[in-house]
């Protein structure tokens, strides 16, 4: 796996998730909201989606519905940090929903290269 895309809308958090897989030599992309996610994706899919669930525009959860119509072979990681409910709910949903692997927001380098490294290990449908 080379190619990440990063959807979040915490400027601060895409500049940090960049830093730590630039550092493990990934090529990241990155996109604001869902909208500007499934524009970069449609032109050039990488080979992994990680998205942010609560965002304005298209929230992660109508993400993952579309990429998972879009590129039913997508590889996604879902996060979040919470909202007005409870954060396990959200990422329940999101993987019912198509992403393989979940991170609770905070997490850390190790906890983002084992999800990253679970879907490079294996094929994901």
């Amino acid at each position: 796996m080379e190619r990440i895309l990063i959807i979040d809308d915490d400027v601060q958090i895409l500049k940090m998730l960049r830093k730590m897989l630039e550092s493990e030599g990934y090529e990241v992309v990155d996109a604001v909201d869902g909208n500007k996610g499934l524009k970069l994706y449609r032109e050039d899919p990488t080979d992994l989606v990680i998205t942010d669930i609560i965002m304005p525009e298209k929230e992660g959860i109508e993400t993952i519905i579309d990429l998972r119509r879009e590129f039913p072979e997508a590889k996604i990681v879902a996060m979040s940090g919470g909202g007005h409910g409870e954060v396990e709910s959200y990422l329940h949903m999101a993987k019912r929903l198509g992403a393989q692997r979940t991170l609770t927001k905070p997490f850390g380098k190790e906890e983002l290269l084992e999800a990253i490294g679970a879907l490079e290990n294996k094929s994901c449908n």
